[in-house]
C-alpha cells in the first residue's frame, strides 16, 4: 500500500541523481514530495508509529520534520528536531525541544543511503545525554546504511527496501 501511495504521488523517481552521501543513482525517493500529501504522509506516520519503543522520537531538519511530527501524533510522544547546524542567534541549539537525559530516543528519518546524516543526529542526541538504539526510516536504500548503524549499536528498522520500490 505505501509503496503504491509513493508512486502514485510521483516520489518515486528515475534519472541521474546526486544523493546526499554524495553518490550517483539512477533513481530517487522524494519523501519530502510524498510528505506534502496528507494521505500518503498519515499512512507513513501510522506505520512509522507501529514501530516506535522509545520514550521519545526525534527527527533531523527538514525531511524528517512533517515525518516525525506525525509519528509523534499517531505514536503519543513527544519530539525533537536535531538542527543540521547551530544557528547564530536565539538559542544557538542543535536539538529543539524538551528532554531529560537518559531517554531512549527513536530518530525518524525519511531516506537512508548510507547513514551518515542519521549517525551525526546520533552523535548529537548521544552528546546529550541520550540514549539511541533504533533508527526507524521510511526507505532504505540497501547501500551501507544498516551496516554503519550497528557499528554503532544503533538498530534500523525501514518501512521499505530499495528492492522493494525497484
Amino acid at each position: 500500500m505505501l509503496k503504491d501511495e509513493l508512486v502514485k504521488c510521483g516520489a518515486i523517481k528515475f534519472g541521474d541523481f546526486v544523493l546526499a552521501s554524495g553518490k550517483r543513482s539512477e533513481y530517487y525517493v522524494d519523501i519530502k514530495k510524498a510528505s506534502t500529501k496528507y494521505r500518503v504522509l498519515e499512512i507513513m506516520g501510522e506505520l512509522l508509529a507501529k514501530n516506535v519503543k522509545g520514550d521519545i522520537i526525534a527527527g533531523l531538519e527538514l525531511g524528517a520534520v512533517p515525518l516525525t511530527a506525525i509519528t509523534a501524533i499517531k505514536s503519543k510522544r513527544d519530539y525533537l528536531i536535531i538542527r543540521k547546524e547551530r544557528k547564530g542567534y536565539g538559542t544557538t541549539n542543535l536539538i529543539e525541544g524538551d528532554f531529560t537525559p537518559g531517554m531512549y530516543v527513536d530518530i525518524i528519518e525519511d531516506v537512508v543511503t548510507t547513514g551518515g546524516s542519521v549517525l551525526r543526529a546520533v552523535n548529537i542526541l548521544r552528546s546529550s545525554g541520550l540514549k539511541v538504539k533504533r533508527v526507524i526510516c521510511v526507505v532504505d536504500r540497501e547501500e551501507g546504511g544498516k551496516e554503519n548503524l550497528e557499528k554503532e549499536g544503533v538498530e534500523l528498522i525501514s518501512l521499505l527496501k530499495a528492492r522493494d520500490l525497484l
